[in-house]
C-alpha cells in the first residue's frame, strides 16, 4: 500500500446494519472530507461492488440511499455525481423565521 492511499472502509456482513447502508455511510464520510469533489462522479456501481466485495444490487441501493439523502444526482448514461450543495439539515427540521 502506497503512503497517499486510504486503508478502505470495511463493511461488517455480521452487522444489524444493512451492507447498503454501511456503503452509503462509507461513501457520506468521502463527500464529506472532500475525497468525492462536487460536481464529479462517485465510482459505478461495479467499482463499488468490487472494491468492498458486495454484490453490484447492494452497491446500487446504496446509490439509491446517497439519493434519497440528498447527497448524489444519478445523470442516465453518465453516472452518479456529487451534488454541489449537500443538504445542511434534515427535511422538516427548517426553522420558521
Amino acid at each position: 500500500m502506497s503512503d497517499t492511499e486510504e486503508p478502505k472502509s470495511t463493511l461488517d456482513p455480521m452487522s444489524a446494519r444493512p451492507l447498503y447502508v454501511q456503503l452509503a455511510d462509507v461513501i457520506t464520510k468521502k463527500i464529506e472530507s472532500g475525497d468525492l469533489a462536487p460536481d464529479r462522479p462517485i465510482p459505478s456501481e461495479n467499482h463499488l461492488a468490487d472494491e468492498y466485495g458486495v454484490a453490484r444490487l447492494t452497491a446500487r441501493r446504496a446509490a439509491q440511499e446517497l439519493r434519497e439523502r440528498g447527497l448524489i444526482v444519478t445523470v442516465r448514461g453518465k453516472g452518479s455525481f456529487v451534488v454541489d450543495q449537500p443538504p445542511t439539515a434534515a427535511p422538516g427540521n427548517e426553522t420558521a423565521d
